[in-house]
């Protein structure tokens, strides 16, 4: 964990919180994006969490920030005013560092594996996520834990068998799916056994396939179009 001294910390508004560089490509944007729908639907009544993307995370008020594509903290709080943030400032986050940073690497590594390596594990960062979907010879997916202010050597996470995180309650793994009409390989939120969370695009498909099932039902019982909408069932 980073310490320092300084008699006034500057706030949000007085640090760059967009440099105006768009992210490498849609798929860094999407895979982020998913992991926070997921965790916006499964943590629904938890307040003690925030999922931050392309957000710029400062940990010394003299060093520029850094940008991961994702990054989740505990223990702060979710929502901070109509605003929200413009950023992520461990002075005002009560000096609570992301217990988990991702990076998704194009063809071209951007210091994943060194500069912003080096960067999180001197921020304390517990878990370090690599996703390089253009990787053949080892799984595309690895988890470096910070133990002893280091990253050891990474779990390599194998396709369809997610990687258990206890300190976050979660797992993390990949699998084909559907994600905004997409389908390609995915990262995903997994329980304690194994089972994937469902996306909330998962989640409406699954209640209107139930609904469907059910108007059905009930037309095998003799209801008519009245009838249903009178229970507030719309055929």
């Amino acid at each position: 964990m980073v310490h320092y001294l300084s008699t006034r910390l500057p706030t949000a508004e007085e640090l760059p919180y967009s440099d105006d560089t768009p992210v490498d490509s849609e798929l860094q944007d999407l895979v982020a994006h998913l992991l926070r729908d997921t965790l916006a639907a499964i943590w629904a009544e938890r307040h003690d969490w925030f999922f931050g993307i392309d957000m710029g995370v400062y940990y010394h008020p003299e060093k520029p920030a850094i940008v991961p594509d994702g990054f989740l903290s505990l223990g702060v709080q979710r929502i901070l005013g109509e605003r929200l943030r413009l950023s992520y400032l461990l002075w005002a986050e009560n000096y609570i560092p992301p217990i988990l940073t991702l990076e998704v690497v194009s063809k071209t590594p951007g210091g994943e594996y060194k500069r912003k390596k080096r960067e999180y594990a001197r921020m304390g960062v517990l878990y370090y996520v690599i996703y390089a979907p253009d990787r053949r010879r080892k799984p595309p997916l690895e988890v470096y834990k910070l133990q002893n202010n280091t990253y050891e050597q990474p779990e390599l996470v194998p396709f369809g068998s997610p990687l258990w995180l206890p300190e976050i309650n979660l797992g993390i793994g990949r699998e084909r799916g559907m994600y905004q009409g997409i389908e390609r390989e995915w990262l995903y939120w997994y329980d304690e056994e194994g089972n994937r969370y469902l996306t909330p695009e998962e989640k409406a498909k699954e209640a209107q396939l139930e609904m469907q099932n059910l108007i059905a039902k009930l037309r095998e019982q003799g209801l008519t179009s009245e009838q249903l909408k009178a229970l507030g069932i719309d055929d």
